[in-house]
């Protein structure tokens, strides 16, 4: 089942570093599969309060995602993003096209 990686990046401070990062990040991806999905963008608020920028970098599945950021490729240019920015990173799994809403019903409580 498709994994993603997602961030919630607020207060990047652009500059040297970030742009080093983002001028390394694909070629990590590519050994793993992963590809952007969302990379912030111009957002249209609907609810609450949104601070920051919403990146979400898809993979085959969590032991690609797993791999791809405990990777040595990765984690060489991870301190550039995390000294230069704030934020929220998880793994998450998607759902399959036949999921509903009530899907969630019947999972164990966490």
């Amino acid at each position: 089942m498709t994994s993603y990686a997602v961030a919630l990046l607020r207060h990047v401070g652009m500059g040297p570093d970030i742009v080093a990062y983002l001028e390394a990040i694909d070629a990590t991806l590519a050994p793993f599969g992963g590809r952007f999905v969302i990379h912030g963008g111009d957002k249209e608020h609907l609810e609450g309060a949104w601070e920051g920028d919403l990146i979400v970098i898809g993979f085959p599945d969590r032991a690609a995602a797993r791999r791809w950021y405990a990777s040595p490729a990765y984690q060489a240019i991870l301190p550039l993003r995390s000294r230069n920015s704030r934020g929220d990173v998880i793994l998450i799994d998607g759902v399959g096209s036949d999921h509903r809403a009530t899907d969630i019903l019947s999972r164990p409580a966490m």
